[in-house]
């Protein structure tokens, strides 16, 4: 058996920010349109009219202040309020693989190794640019890696998913190295129209590079264990598949076919069971809550993210125990974990604990305990 060791991690942040200002103006303006278009009905009672929203509704729901995205000026046109993506033809990459390539290079840089020593892709995201070939054999062979690749997707805990399944594998050997990407392009599957929701999410790509501990070329993190649990619900939920093919402006969608969350629901349904997840997997490994040095959890909700720490440390969780770096990137699915533990890790000393968790649809929960090498 060998001992699976994170090596290196990338993060690819697209260029454009929106921030709630931003976002707003164009929201409200949409609602201006709506309202206006659907007046007659409003008054009859036959239609609900549409809500402003606000830089501080936004703020006080979720925690975020700006978000990146890919394409912005799609977006913020009240008259459609989704991203304009380039049609690509078959022979050339997708939009996906050509930010997992980007993030991917920087693991691989920090790593010490390059694409041809990886012999597994794991592209592991909330949803994938087409149904096959899978989006992970593309990245595959642009990063000129040898072995397999395969996607994978369980919404928000895809990385956590996808590093539990590339450490298993190099535990038993079956791979020396591999590389787990998450291109999260989550502004093609938001609904930008719906107040509950058009601020949550952000576009990024994330990379993990993962190999034999006593293979490894400079500082890394050992694995010391990895757990994940599903329990299926409906109350986050996206029926649409990837993103939405450029149609004419003006073009309507079934809103049921776009991203969708009973809020309050997740929060009183997923946070105990993230909680009493960590707290099992810690106990489980003999890792005490005053062993811990840090946790980088999913960036999805500051208030949930803060009532965790706070269950899992018995105690309110101090500046730096729990990195947040949702009000830059907003919510970006399985990516948020990483980013916060690619940004917020260097400081730590040989021998510090550390715990990755994501969690989301399914519902699903995963947790990584590491330790600095």
């Amino acid at each position: 058996m060998h001992i699976p060791a994170i090596t290196g991690t990338g993060v690819f942040t697209p260029p454009e920010i929106i921030t709630n200002e931003e976002l707003v103006e164009a929201f409200n303006a949409y609602v201006d349109l709506y309202n206006a278009e659907n007046a007659e009905a409003i008054a009859a009672g036959e239609v609900a009219a549409k809500e402003y929203s606000s830089p501080e509704f936004i703020f006080k729901a979720s925690g975020i202040e700006q978000r990146y995205v890919l394409e912005k000026e799609g977006i913020l046109d009240p008259t459609r309020m989704y991203p304009r993506f380039r049609q690509r033809s078959d022979d050339e990459p997708g939009i996906m693989t050509e930010i997992a390539v980007k993030a991917c290079k920087t693991a691989l840089e920090q790593a010490g190794r390059s694409g041809e020593d990886i012999d597994l892709v794991i592209c592991a995201a909330s949803n994938m640019e087409r149904a096959y070939p899978a989006v992970a054999i593309e990245i595959q062979k642009e990063l000129g890696a040898g072995g397999f690749a395969f996607d994978m997707n369980v919404a928000c805990s895809s990385a956590t998913f996808g590093i539990q399944a590339a450490a298993d594998m190099i535990r038993v050997g079956s791979v020396r190295r591999a590389i787990v990407v998450n291109p999260e392009i989550t502004s093609g599957h938001l609904e930008w129209r719906d107040r509950d929701c058009h601020f949550i999410f952000g576009d990024v790509a994330t990379a993990t590079v993962l190999e034999r501990a006593d293979e490894a070329k400079g500082d890394h993190w050992i694995v010391r264990s990895t757990r994940c649990a599903t329990q299926f619900s409906n109350n986050i939920r996206n029926n649409n598949g990837f993103l939405r093919r450029n149609r004419p402006d003006g073009v309507k969608d079934r809103r049921d076919m776009q991203f969708m969350q009973n809020g309050r629901k997740v929060f009183k349904e997923v946070v105990p069971m993230v909680s009493a997840h960590v707290q099992n997997h810690m106990a489980d490994e003999g890792v005490m809550p005053g062993d811990l040095r840090r946790m980088w959890l999913h960036q999805a909700n500051k208030s949930m993210n803060d009532f965790i720490g706070r269950k899992v440390l018995g105690r309110e969780p101090e500046p730096g125990e729990q990195p947040n770096i949702l009000q830059d990137y907003a919510n970006t699915s399985s990516a948020g974990s990483i980013i916060a533990f690619s940004k917020n890790s260097e400081d730590m000393r040989q021998g510090d604990i550390g715990l990755i968790c994501s969690f989301g649809a399914g519902y699903s929960v995963g947790s990584v305990i590491v330790e600095r090498a």
